[in-house]
């Protein structure tokens, strides 16, 4: 496993077939994340979404939005050690839609934090096009529970 796989799950809880962060490409812990996801035509979703027609759906969009986000909100000092767990959506928007074979960009730059509290803006982008946009929520646990 390469080194950079390691700080992918170092950095998020999530495995597959929910990890949506294939690349890291620029951290400053507590500020701002660029990651890459690679959209491949095995993605799990593509046979129902839509058959012949295959389309990233815009939950995914987001929650590969917030797991950038996550990653920008670790290593910061506000909230060490603990899980940041998404909490909101806000002004969400799709402007094009992704497909198999498209390389996702998405930058998150943190707003605010405050208490367990923080927001990012997040922007993503196809082939230098923005496909989508939002404002995402976090609050902070100390780990995810299943019971």
């Amino acid at each position: 496993m390469s080194q950079e796989a390691f700080e992918i799950f170092r950095r998020l809880p999530h495995r597959y077939p929910m990890l949506m962060v294939d690349r890291i490409l620029h951290v400053e812990p507590g500020q701002r994340a660029v990651a890459v996801k690679c959209v491949s035509v095995n993605e799990p979703y593509f046979p129902g979404h839509y058959p012949g027609q295959p389309i990233m759906p815009g939950v995914l969009i987001l929650e590969a939005m917030a797991q950038v986000g996550g990653i920008a909100l670790s290593g910061g000092e506000e909230q060490p050690e603990k899980i940041p767990l998404l909490a909101g959506v806000e002004k969400a928007r799709f402007r094009r839609p992704v497909t198999p074979g498209d390389r996702l960009e998405i930058e998150t730059t943190v707003a605010r934090v405050r208490g367990n509290m923080g927001k990012i803006e997040s922007v993503a982008w196809v082939d230098g096009k923005v496909v989508a946009e939002a404002e995402l929520l976090f609050t902070w646990v100390d780990e995810v529970k299943v019971e």
